[in-house]
Formats: C-alpha cells, structure tokens, sequence
C-alpha cells in the first residue's frame, strides 16, 4: 500500500519526501494460476503419507493442517494484492482522479472489494471444516472434508476470475505510467493540439517524445526533468484539448484537466501564431478562457510558438489584441500582481530553430519560485522560523580610521614590475630555457632559509625502524674497518705459519704406513664433523629413508656395490668371493643380459618348464589373471630376504590381503587411503519430499 502523503493538497515536507512507484505492484496471476500456486505449494509444503492405521487424533490433525495451511496461503497472496494497489481515498488526489479517469474508480473499487470479500470467505470455510474435522471419524471422512474444504475454496477464486484479470491489466498499465511527483517544482505545458508542445518539452529537458504533424500524437502526459538555477525541475507535457464541454471530452483529454487541477505547477498555455495546428487565434483563446478556472492560484505563463513563420508585427489588430487579453488575464488583478509583471514582455519561441525557447523556460522557472516564496511567507510556518532568526549588525566601536597595512618591502617591488626593473624568472621559463619537460629537474632547496648557507644542499639523514641512521654512524669507521680486516690478515697468516710447522715437526718421524694411517684418521674426523653439522643443521629432522634408497640416491659413498663389499670382507679377514658370485647371480640386470646360444636350447627350457608348472598348484592371488600366458617364470620372490619361507606363506598372506580388501572392493575402494567420493549427492539424500527436522542436507 502506498503511503499517504502529509498535507498532500498543500505540499508539505512530507508530500515533497514520498514516491508513488506503481512498478512495484504484485503481478495478479489469473484464477487457474493461482489455484495451480496454492494446491501445489500445500501438496509441496505439508505432509502427504497418512495410512488408516494410524490414531484418530494423528489424521484429524493432518488433514486440518493441510485445511489451515491452503487457507494461510489464500490469505497472504490475496492480502499481498490488496495492499500492493493504492487505495484511492489515501493517494494524491491527482493520481485519484487519474486512475478514475483511466480505469473507472468504481470498477476499480468493486475488484479490489471482491477479492477481499473472498479472502474473508475462505477464512470462513476454513474456520468451518475445521471445526468439522475436529469430529472426523474415520481416515475417509477426514479425507472428504479436506476435500470439500479445498473444492470450495478454488470455487470461489474461479467465480472471481474476471477480477483477476481486470486488476492485472490495471497493473501493467499502472506500472507503465510516468513517474510524477505532485509536489515538485513542475512546468505544465498544455493548449491545443499541435502547437508544439511536445517540441518545447524535447528542446528544454532530455525527453524523446514523438513529434508529428497530425493533432493528438501525445495521447498520455509524459515526463522530462530540466535543470535551472542548481535545481531540479518537472517538465510535463500534456495531451492537446479541444474547446467542449466536460462532458464531452474524452479519456486523453482528461488526462490534461486532471493535471491541470491538482498539480501545484506554472501553467504554460501554448499558442500558435502561424494557425498551422488548425485552430484560429480566436479558438485558442476561447479555449483559454474556459479553462482558465483551472489554473486558479497558480502561475500562469501564456507563450506564443512559431513565430519564425508568423511573428507577432504580421498579426492582425484583433489577433494580437487577443493574445493580449490573454496576457492581462494570466497576469491576474492588480491587486495580487508581484513586482515586475507589468513590465514583461510577452514571451515568444519558435521550437524549430530554438529562438526564444531559453527565455520561456527562464520566465516560468521564475514566476514559479516566487510564487512558492511568496506562499511560504504567507503561511503559518515561515512566521515561526523568521522568529527564531537573527540578523547581528556589527557596531563601530570607534572614529578612528584602519585601512590594510601593505609591508614597504612589498609596495616597492609592486614600482619596479611598474617600471620593469624588476623581473621575476619562473619555474616555467627555466624548464622552457633548460631543455623542457623530462629534462629540467626543478631544484627544490635554493630557497631553504636555514641558519648556514652551506648547509642548503646537504645529504639528508635517513630514518630506519623510527631511529636516525644519522646517529649511530661513526666519523672514523673505514679507518677502524681497515684496521680490523688488518688484524684479521696477520692471525690468518701466523696460524697457517703454526699449522705448517706442526706438520714438518710430525711427519719426519712417521714412516709411510703411519702416514697413511694418520690420513685416514683425519679423513674419517672430517667425515664425522661433516655428517654431524649436517645433522645439527637439519635439527634431527631428516627422513628416515630405505636402505636402498638411501644407498642408491641421498648418499651415493655408501652406495651397496661388489667392489665396496669386496673391500670390506677382506679388510675382515673373509674371503668374499662366493658372497661376489651370488650377488652377482641375483642380479637382475645380468639375468637381463643374459642370451641363449640357440632357439633350440631356449624353446627345451620353456617346454620344461611348461611341464613343471603343470605339476604345481597355481597361486591364490587377485591380480593372477592379469598375468600374461607368454611370461613363464615365477613372479613369486624366493630369496630368503623376502620375507616368507615358503610358497604355502606367500598363498596365505595373499588370501588374507584379498580378504580385507573385500569390504572396500563393495565402496570401489582402492585401499584404505582411497578418500575418492564417486557421488557428491546421492539421489536417496537429495530428492524427494523433505520430512520434518531432515532440512540439513540441503
């Protein structure tokens, strides 16, 4: 429901603050429709399972909760319609008698009546079966009673089909009407039609309203807004009218009376002096007269269009003394005429080349805004806030004369730039003099007033962490800094002199044995230090990685070879060499190598082997079948690192293995790390009717 303005006739604060937005308006479906909406929101909304074996009390209340629930949603969308659409006794009186004139108030009344004395039926009906459902005795009872409850309540919306429809097409041609603010600064431009007053509207505001040469192109009021004196201002321009009684005009035409009489606005009354819009000076002004009742307490401007065809020095006598009794009559009585209305001119235009159409929109902007002053004055209001005001005027407080004090220094070089002694070179004229723009680098201390000249062009101290760099810095430090790196050459120098020496006093004692054995001891300290910073750098941190790994990559020295164990083993006193043949006949790089002499000799083994196989029973395991046939050694590992001693242990871990993964083979799950979700929403978890309290998933 739209709000209703305050002092809405009058226009006060609170008419100026309120809006009508008609756009706002709930569409109104028809009756199918909304009985489709409500059945199927009550059918989505409650619940739908109820079975005869439930208590008796359980089935009253289902279906009593699907009686209440229709009635619920009946009310609020027939309520939501009723208060969407404004009511015409609280609305401005210009949109009052608007929608009377554009729809029939009546028939308007009688819809919006309607439809409230339905939403007060089904509130009854409701009130009723429930009542009756309260003495239901059976599933089958109830269920009839809801039936009947809900069957009378889409009747009664279908008996009020026509309605429906009705307020539908009021409200798309409601929510395509202009927005109008009643209240605003507003120019009315009205008269004949095609005078030009869709022409002066185009030309004064950022409106785009068709231009024709056939009388009644504008057929509803249209609205632009222009901008004078930093204010902003409503220009409307209304359908033509044609000199008839009342009674006789039609619906465009009321348009334009209906804004003539409510808005508070300056009255432009458009006259064409050329007669091209078909009607004689002498019409026009007749029509002006008889309208002239509506314009009361308003300004009143009276214009003549197109005067590039015909001006006002080619008028006959009589023409021009009726655009002058126009004149006098839109001026009002002597006795209420503001300062300066008998020295106007009247304004001319012509919106074809836009002579004139400035000073137009000028004359009534003015007249209007002293008309506004002028009221507000008058009334009530501007008494109460002229006694809250108070103009202070400063008194002398002595004959003596002060006037401004210029300083010599300044009056003297005002004489010299008189006389052109003195010059004064820019910033400007030294870029200009030195290169221009990116290559003259203004220089920003020549003028620092500081107690020492010297000091102008001094590196700055810098600031770090809140403290001047400035301050700790010490005048002699590259003297000390070459001191100390001095110092620091001469303990180098007298250490490497006392190494050298502890090496000549050891070594001439030592035969080559000693000296070997010395260097591996010094070789196996350095290692040690090494792996010990490295640990302690890490802070303990390092991977404990496989034994094969570690060898093969993190630490290449200790890398398993034949070679290494060779050395090894001897150093022991053990003879490696069988230990060197078995690694190397485990090898799988030199089984790899390894080549048949003949194709013979190959296809023998493989038929042995063929035959071998047949006598053993073949391995439990889950990936078996993926196994090439063409492949005919044993995968199985029989090195007795492996593990398992035997074939019958390895059949038993794999049993064991297949068995655990069984339960995950059901949830396509690879392993216990397999964290993949095939489904991110499971049908059974995400359709359906929703029950009570199972709203969480969704």
């Amino acid at each position: 429901r739209l709000p209703v303005p305050n002092d809405a006739g009058t226009g006060g604060r609170g008419a100026r603050a309120k809006q009508y937005n008609f756009k706002k308006i709930t569409h109104v479906p028809t009756a199918k429709d909304f009985i489709d909406v409500v059945l199927s929101k009550t059918q989505r909304q409650t619940p739908t399972v109820v079975h005869r074996g439930y208590a008796i009390t359980r089935i009253r209340q289902f279906y009593m909760r699907k009686v209440k629930f229709t009635q619920t949603s009946w009310n609020e969308k027939i309520s939501r319609i009723l208060d969407d659409f404004p009511r015409v006794d609280d609305i401005h009186p210009f949109y009052s008698d608007l929608l009377n004139v554009l729809y029939d108030k009546d028939h308007y009344k009688l819809a919006l009546g309607q439809l409230n004395t339905a939403r007060n039926i089904i509130d009854k009906i409701a009130k009723d079966y429930v009542k009756l459902l309260k003495y239901g005795d059976s599933l089958y009872r109830c269920k009839q009673l809801k039936r009947a409850a809900l069957g009378r309540m889409c009747t009664i919306m279908k008996k009020h089909a026509a309605s429906l429809a009705y307020l539908e097409q009021v409200r798309q041609h409601m929510s395509r009407l202009p927005s109008i603010d009643p209240n605003t600064r507003t120019i009315l431009v009205c008269g004949y039609p095609n005078v030009g007053k869709s022409s002066f509207m185009n030309k004064v505001t950022r409106a785009d309203v068709e231009v024709q040469p056939y009388a009644f192109t504008t057929k509803s009021i249209y609205v632009g807004h222009t901008d004078y004196k930093y204010l902003r201002w409503q220009v409307l321009d209304t359908p033509g009218i044609l000199d008839r009684p009342l009674e006789e005009r039609n619906t465009i035409e009321m348009q334009s009376i209906t804004a003539m009489a409510h808005l508070r606005a300056v009255v432009l009354y458009i006259v064409d002096a050329s007669e091209q819009c078909g009607y004689t000076i002498k019409q026009q002004s007749e029509l002006f007269h008889s309208i002239k009742p509506l314009f009361a307490n308003k300004p009143l401007v009276v214009a003549v269009n197109k005067t590039d065809v015909r001006t006002l020095a080619e008028l006959k006598p009589a023409e021009m003394a009726l655009i002058n009794g126009m004149r006098d009559a839109a001026r009002g009585p002597a006795s209420l005429r503001m300062d300066g209305d008998d020295e106007d001119e009247l304004p001319c235009m012509s919106t074809l080349n836009e002579e004139g159409v400035a000073l137009v929109k000028q004359v009534c902007c003015d007249k209007l805004l002293a008309a506004r002053v002028e009221q507000k004055l008058a009334s009530r209001r501007a008494g109460e806030v002229l006694n809250r005001l108070h103009v202070a005027n400063p008194k002398p407080r002595d004959a003596l004369s002060r006037p401004a004090v210029i300083p010599h220094s300044v009056a003297l070089n005002r004489l010299k730039k008189q006389d052109g002694s003195l010059k004064i070179v820019t910033e400007k004229e030294m870029q200009d003099l030195n290169g221009g723009a990116g290559v003259y680098s203004a220089d920003l201390r020549k003028d620092y007033q500081l107690e020492d000249e010297s000091w102008r062009y001094d590196v700055m101290p810098e600031i770090f962490n809140g403290k001047n760099v400035a301050d700790f810095i010490d005048p002699e430090i590259d003297a000390r800094l070459a001191e100390l790196e001095r110092e620091e050459d001469e303990l180098e120098e007298k250490w490497l002199l006392e190494k050298a020496e502890e090496d000549m006093e050891i070594e001439p004692d030592m035969d080559d044995d000693e000296k070997a054995l010395l260097k591996q001891v010094r070789s196996r300290r350095t290692e040690l230090v090494e792996t010990h910073r490295r640990k302690k750098g890490a802070g303990n941190n390092a991977p404990t990685l496989p034994r094969t790994v570690s060898a093969s990559h993190a630490d290449p020295v200790k890398r398993a070879t034949t070679q290494r164990m060779k050395e090894s083993l001897g150093a022991m006193g053990i003879d490696p060499s069988a230990a060197i043949a078995r690694a190397r006949d485990k090898s799988v790089a030199r089984e790899g190598r390894l080549r048949k002499r003949s194709r013979s000799e190959a296809l023998d083994e493989d038929m042995a082997d063929g035959a071998a196989d047949d006598d053993k029973p073949r391995k439990h395991s889950s990936k078996s079948r993926s196994v090439s046939v063409a492949r005919r050694s044993d995968r199985a590992d029989k090195s007795p690192g492996a593990g398992l001693k035997n074939d019958d242990e390895r059949m038993r871990a794999q049993k064991m293995a297949d068995l655990a993964q069984r339960k995950r083979n059901k949830y396509a799950k690879i392993g216990e790390a397999d964290r993949t979700i095939i489904t991110k929403m499971p049908k059974h978890l995400f359709s359906g009717k929703r029950g009570i309290g199972k709203t969480d998933r969704r």
